[in-house]
């Protein structure tokens, strides 16, 4: 083995050459894990929505519908903002075929810094500006990996992953425009990048392939895509709310060229370059209200979800003196199919001017990972996700705590027509999985994996 272009001489240079070279193998056996092993994303990006499964892209009527399903923010009214975090938690015990044992978690009992979700949206109509016609506007921020996975650095993948995260964030300026009374368009990017807020502001994988060695390889970038989406009613009361709707939204592939360095105890080795393919992503929505009055309202709604994973056929490494290092991949596109229920009471005698909401929901999700390139970074299966939630919101008349009135809560002359408050839990059951014939030997074993998701999302309507 040579190295070209860098004038490794002595034999010392070359034995180091040599460690350095099986040192990045190693560390970049399972670089997939810089991708996240189940979906694009992580579905959470409101509470409402998590609670129902996020079986949400055709009802999408509140600001997480600039996530969901954009074209939905032609039924929000006035300025409205949302904010929200999600805490994630569980583990994964392994057991190898030959009867070694090991446990992975999230850094911790909790994934940190938590992934969050923001959203503004304004109905410019509502608003008195109808030049443009029926427009709405609106910009979020979300974390759509937030992955994070730690395992013992004396374990069993220490050749092959004792830490990675992908902290990507995806700002999201979009814009939805009623076309008729039935019939609702959105259109917007995808901006994917990476912060120190969130992290150390980069992907990053984590370690120890050879005694006392240390390795890391990190690497960010910034990349564009785009969604569009449409929202259209089929059928309405005598009030004009909607009794059922479609929903269609297509979200575009991305392309992350990874820029970064691998690192050997901290010391840089050499500057090392990935390509790391977001993939596209087509849900298609229906939902329907057996009940909707003006007291009370249950909606019924599912959800699919096709991810292209194929797309992912390579994670191959560049490093510095042009070396390539070879990662196949060869993932299956996938579907994920989301159940969701939503039972809201609005016009309680004993709250008055509050709405009151229970939520639950179901996901049944495929893994796209072969046996041959598993990642113990982020350990993926076919998954069963049940959950639920209580969402609460309170109009400008109503008390809270029976000390003011919601509508006094605020700063100056911004005053709020209505605050709200989504709580949701959720509880991924992945299917135990025997991986075999991994290109890392290591890898090969059973993986049992639970995992526990917690959110909170405040909701403001001006």
């Amino acid at each position: 083995m040579r190295a070209e272009g860098r004038g490794w001489k002595t034999g010392s240079a070359f034995r180091t050459w040599v460690l350095l070279t099986y040192v990045i193998g190693l560390c970049l056996a399972s670089l997939p894990g810089l991708a996240s092993a189940q979906v694009p994303r992580i579905q959470g990006q409101g509470s409402a929505a998590s609670a129902m499964s996020n079986a949400f892209a055709a009802q999408a009527d509140d600001p997480s519908a600039l996530h969901y399903n954009p074209a939905g923010m032609t039924q929000l009214q006035g300025i409205q903002f949302m904010g929200g975090a999600l805490a994630s938690g569980g583990s994964t015990n392994f057991t190898s075929l030959t009867g070694v044992t090991a446990r992975g978690d999230r850094n911790g009992s909790a994934a940190w810094p938590p992934p969050g979700h923001m959203y503004i949206t304004a109905n410019l109509k509502s608003l008195g500006v109808t030049a443009l016609g029926d427009l709405s506007v609106g910009i979020g921020l979300t974390v759509p990996f937030g992955s994070l996975t730690r395992w013992p650095n004396e374990g069993p993948f220490r050749s092959a992953t004792t830490f990675s995260t992908l902290p990507l964030l995806d700002i999201k300026p979009t814009l939805a425009y009623k076309v008729t009374e039935n019939l609702s368009l959105g259109l917007g990017a995808d901006i994917y990048t990476f912060s120190g807020l969130i992290g150390e502001g980069h992907a990053e994988r984590q370690a120890i392939p050879a005694a006392g060695v240390k390795t890391e390889l990190n690497g960010k970038d910034t990349a564009a895509g785009f969604n569009a989406s449409l929202l259209y009613t089929a059928l309405r009361n005598d009030d004009g709310k909607p009794l059922a709707n479609i929903g269609i939204v297509y979200r575009s592939q991305a392309t992350l060229h990874l820029s970064g360095a691998l690192l050997a105890n901290g010391a840089k080795v050499s500057d090392a370059n990935a390509t790391l393919v977001l993939p596209q992503i087509i849900t298609g929505a229906i939902a329907i209200w057996p009940i909707r009055t003006n007291e009370r309202e249950w909606k019924l709604e599912m959800d699919v979800d096709y991810v292209g994973w194929k797309s992912v056929r390579n994670l191959d490494v560049t490093l510095g003196n042009g070396m390539t290092i070879a990662q196949p991949q060869n993932w299956r596109s996938t579907y994920a199919v989301m159940l969701g229920t939503e039972y809201k009471w609005l016009a309680l005698e004993s709250l008055q001017n509050w709405e009151v909401a229970l939520r639950g929901g179901y996901t049944n999700q495929q893994n796209q990972t072969p046996d041959v390139t598993y990642d113990p970074g982020i350990p993926s299966s076919d998954l069963h996700v049940v959950g639920g939630g209580l969402g609460l919101l309170c109009k400008e008349q109503g008390s809270f705590l029976g000390l003011m009135r919601c509508g006094d809560i605020g700063l100056g002359s911004l005053k709020p027509k209505a605050i709200g408050l989504d709580l949701a839990f959720q509880a991924g059951l992945y299917e135990d999985r025997t991986v075999q014939g991994n290109r890392n030997p290591t890898v090969d074993g059973l993986y049992r994996t639970t995992l526990y998701l917690g959110s909170a999302t405040v909701r403001m309507v001006y």
